[in-house]
This record gives structure tokens, sequence and C-alpha cells, in this order.
């Protein structure tokens, strides 16, 4: 019962932060989802829903917040070109694209 409730409140933590970046990138998803994803971290549709997954809870927050950015970032911009890269290291400073090294084996 205990590990329940503390996932629930990481995943209602979570979804604040998410909350917090939308409003620093300006961006408003038609949902943010948390859902189990075994080759991603997270997922952003052309229909604006944007879905981490749920492994991304147990990652350190500099990483979370990444990938936050990241799939944020893709409701306006949704290739990996220079304005994503440019507007990722403005939100992220001191961000290198492709320097994830606490990324292991998944995709973005």
């Amino acid at each position: 019962m205990m590990k329940e409730i503390s996932s629930i409140e990481a995943a209602l933590a979570f979804k604040e932060r998410v909350h917090a970046w939308t409003v620093k990138v300006r961006v408003k998803p038609k949902q943010v989802r948390l859902q189990s994803m075994r080759r991603k971290w997270a997922s952003c549709s052309t229909e604006g829903r944007v879905t981490f997954s749920l492994d991304l809870l147990a990652e350190p927050s500099s990483f979370q917040d990444y990938v936050i950015v990241h799939e944020l970032i893709h409701l306006k911009v949704p290739n990996h070109g220079k304005l994503f890269t440019s507007l990722l290291a403005a939100h992220l400073p001191g961000y290198k694209y492709g320097a994830r090294p606490e990324a292991k084996s998944r995709s973005l």
C-alpha cells in the first residue's frame, strides 16, 4: 500500500514538473500521460499528446527535465533541426545535443 501511494505521489509530482515546463516553454499539450514504455523515454503525437515512460520517475531530475523539455519543444518544432536544438539550449543552458550520458539505451 505504501509503495502504491509513493508511486502515485511521484507521478503527481512529475506531472506538476511537466506543467511548470509547459508554462516556461509556452506550449499547451492536449494531454499528458504516464505509461509503460519499453523502447522510449517519451513521445509526442501530432495531435498534441505527450506521453512519458513510467520508468522516467526513477531517473534523476536533471534527466527528467531534459526529456520533458525535449518533448514539449516537439509541440512547436516536429524535427531535431537547428531551431529545435536552439530552443532546447535556450531552456536548458549547458545542454549539448547528443550528449546525454544518463539516457541509457532508450531513445526519445
